[in-house]
This record gives structure tokens, sequence and C-alpha cells, in this order.
């Protein structure tokens, strides 16, 4: 082959790898993520819910880090809950409701979300908290699942009020989707 085809043949293919690359990236999926624990592994005992009234409570309620990418076209605010589908019996428990996250936010850092914060509008959980609130599974149980949904929206960050429930907020949201990411942690009371 003389050479000059050949470069021809490297430069076209070169030309097609980049465009797959960057075919590739562009269509990156709306991902969640931790740098503390990798989807479907165990949550760190100091993640767990800390409380003097429920013993079940064995850790110091410090929310992992958590960071979003690739937020879909049209994204305005980000809406974001913790959930233990197993907690309760198998009636769930709500963990941590927000919502009203700027889609500028694309990460809460390690236990900044254990407390109220500007970043988010705090709905109502189970445990009547508008923050985190880490795992408290009984002992002697399997672990639970605790599903983290990231849900990207297309209303403004004060679109809604405070202390809303799951319920509500996802009532609130129907026909204001954009997208969704999750992300599983799983605890087991080591008690």
């Amino acid at each position: 082959m003389p050479v000059r085809r050949y470069l021809g043949t490297i430069a076209l293919a070169g030309g097609f790898a980049l465009v797959s690359a960057c075919a590739a990236s562009a269509a990156e999926p709306f991902s969640l993520t931790s740098s503390a624990f990798k989807d479907g592994t165990m949550l760190a005992k100091k993640n767990a819910g800390a409380s003097k009234a429920n013993p079940n409570c064995v850790g110091e309620n410090v929310s992992p880090p958590l960071a979003w990418t690739n937020a879909p076209a049209g994204t305005v605010s980000y809406a974001l809950m913790m959930i233990d589908p197993e907690g309760r019996a198998g009636l769930g428990v709500d963990h941590w409701i927000a919502y009203g996250i700027p889609a500028s936010v694309t990460s809460f850092d390690e236990n900044e979300v254990s407390k109220p914060s500007e970043k988010y509008v705090g709905g109502i959980g189970t445990a009547k908290q508008a923050h985190y609130m880490g795992p408290c599974t009984p002992p002697g149980t399997t672990p639970h699942h605790y599903t983290f949904v990231m849900i990207a929206t297309d209303l403004d960050p004060k679109a809604l009020p405070p202390g809303l429930t799951r319920n509500e907020l996802l009532e609130k949201l129907h026909g204001h989707v954009k997208g969704a990411a999750g992300l599983v942690g799983l605890f087991k009371n080591p008690l």
C-alpha cells in the first residue's frame, strides 16, 4: 500500500475514533455516585442514624458524599430521596426528602446534608426530619437497601414549599421530570 494511502487510512480511522469517543461521551447517562461507597455495597457505620431514643440507630448520622453528572437537557433543579423499602417490615421508610436543589449544584460533601442547608429545600421523612437521617435497621435482619433517587426537573428551585412528604413531592413533580438516576447503599445493624 502506498504511504499516502496508508496515512490517509490512519487519519480516517483516527477521525472515526475521535467522533466515536465524542459521541460516547455525549451519550453518557445521568448518574448518581458516591466516593464513599459503590452502588450495591455497604454504607459505613458512621452513615447510620444516631438516636438515643432508638437503639437500632448505631451510627453517627454522617451523610455520605454524593455527586451527579450528565444532567438531562432542560434541567433547572433536582429532587433527591433516600428510601429504605424494607424498613417498617416492608412498609418502607423515607430517610431523606430534599428538592429545590439548583441545577448549578452537582454534589454534596460528606456530612453536608446531615443538617438543614441552603442548597436544598427540606421535605419531611418518616421520622419527621427535614434533613438526612441514616439507617436504623433492627439487629438480626438482612441488609436493607438504602436507595438514593436523584430526579432532574424543569421546576424553579423555589417552586415548591418546604415540608412536602415523598408522596406530595412526587405528585408535584408529575409532568416536570427530565430524568432520574439511582444509587443503592446497603446497611446491616452490626449488633
